[in-house]
């Protein structure tokens, strides 16, 4: 976690005292079920609610932990010196370790998913608003880098929409699917803890009890939820190459804002660099980072090993943090997003009317010209606009093969630019559910 890249409800859930806190609380409510099923006494269990309101001393821990060697244990006798030893006594009965590790890290994934969440809807709400601005905002689609044919800034926006909802339904399932507890006790069996505990825990925390767990919560849940995470990632990165290419001087269709008294350059003072969306493309690759880890986490031996722990102490917090940064930078890029309609059409129009080609090749094709005549025609044309920079429309009228096919007023029609555009409302529609 770099300070620099971070937001705070975020890096909340994964300090220190929080997990602390966390797994008081799984302790705690495991005393209380054991004391409802007659296991341990009551009275002791009440007396773990006396460090309702304490303030774990995460250097006191840390203390005892460098004599143990064991994070769990440490955090136990840190509780019994606020509660009494005897008191204590039942605490963590029947339970190991990854029953509090593993049900502690479900709970900050899954708060962490809550924010992420929350996230993705804020720059959907961005992408909608900035797509319905700029509905009919025409500018030339690009294959290759290449101009292809005309389309609208709205639907750039509508895409990146479209791609950011399947995004917020993968998040949504990804909580889900890794928002299980595991109280089973040593290799999962239930042997010295009733199952009735688990669910009683998981309730408490917002969690559904694991089906079967080994010890430790099976780790495909995890992979699947940093997959995830990927994805989004990845979707970002998606949005951030456009953002970057259209802020290209030789493109400047598009352009993050650049507020007053910011700087481009240490050395050029004219420049404005696309330095936020280069960041989220940086950003994104960490994030990405973190997902082969958590696909190797999955093979663990027998019931349970700890190869998987380092590497979740490092993941869990660096690709939610980073990740949760990213989506708000995305957002404020989105939402303060510069556009430039006028540069659109120049661009567009920089090969005058050759963006066109396809409806004459199909015109030509609808009067009775072979597909290959007609594509000879029309490339030997384009050509010419492509070396010449002349008029591809008065370069057609002027070639006997496609007037013998096609008419003057029937050629004029072919240079229409509202017949790219005549099914945007419909595309609106399926993506939005309005036009």
């Amino acid at each position: 976690m770099i300070p620099r890249y971070s937001r705070p409800d975020m890096v909340s859930i994964w300090e220190p005292a929080t997990k602390f806190r966390i797994w008081y609380e799984i302790e705690a409510h495991a005393c209380d079920a054991m004391a409802d099923l007659g296991v341990i006494p009551r009275e002791n269990a009440d007396a773990v609610w006396k460090a309702r309101d304490v303030e774990f001393d995460v250097a006191r821990i840390d203390e005892i932990e460098a004599v143990t060697k064991h994070d769990v244990i440490a955090f136990l006798t840190h509780l019994a010196e606020h509660v009494g030893s005897d008191e204590a006594r039942f605490v963590h009965q029947g339970m190991t370790s990854s029953d509090v590790l593993d049900t502690c890290f479900n709970v900050q994934l899954t708060r962490a998913a809550d924010i992420l969440i929350s996230d993705l809807e804020g720059l959907l709400a961005a992408l909608k608003r900035r797509a319905m601005e700029n509905k009919m905002t025409v500018r030339i689609g690009r294959s290759h880098g290449i101009h292809a044919e005309p389309t609208t800034m709205g639907l750039t926006f509508a895409r990146f929409y479209a791609e950011m909802d399947r995004n917020l339904s993968r998040m949504r399932d990804a909580r889900a699917e890794i928002a299980t507890g595991a109280i089973s006790g040593a290799v999962g069996t239930f042997a010295n803890i009733d199952p009735r505990v688990e669910e009683h825990v998981c309730d408490k925390l917002g969690l559904v009890p694991e089906p079967i767990s080994t010890q430790v919560i099976p780790r495909d849940r995890h992979a699947a939820f940093f997959a995830t995470l990927g994805v989004v990632a990845s979707s970002i990165e998606n949005i951030a190459i456009e953002i970057r290419h259209m802020q290209r001087t030789e493109v400047l269709e598009g352009a993050e804002f650049f507020s007053m008294g910011q700087k481009g350059s240490s050395a050029m003072p004219h420049k404005k660099n696309p330095v936020l969306t280069e960041n989220l493309t940086g950003l994104a690759r960490m994030v990405r980072s973190a997902v082969i880890p958590a696909m190797e986490n999955v093979a663990l031996w027998h019931e349970r090993d700890i190869s998987h722990s380092s590497v979740e102490r490092m993941i869990g917090p660096d690709a939610t943090i980073t990740l949760d940064f990213a989506l708000a930078r995305l957002t404020s890029v989105i939402d303060k997003m510069l556009i430039f309609p006028e540069n659109m059409l120049e661009n567009m129009n920089k090969f005058p009317g050759l963006v066109m080609s396809q409806r004459v090749l199909l015109a030509l094709t609808q009067a009775g010209v072979s597909r290959e005549n007609a594509y000879t025609y029309v490339q030997r044309n384009a050509l010419k606009v492509w070396e010449h920079r002349t008029d591809f429309k008065e370069e057609l009228l002027a070639d006997p093969d496609v007037t013998t096919a096609l008419s003057a007023e029937e050629i004029e029609e072919k240079f229409d630019l509202d017949y790219h555009t005549k099914h945007v409302d419909t595309i609106f529609e399926r993506v939005f559910g309005e036009s």
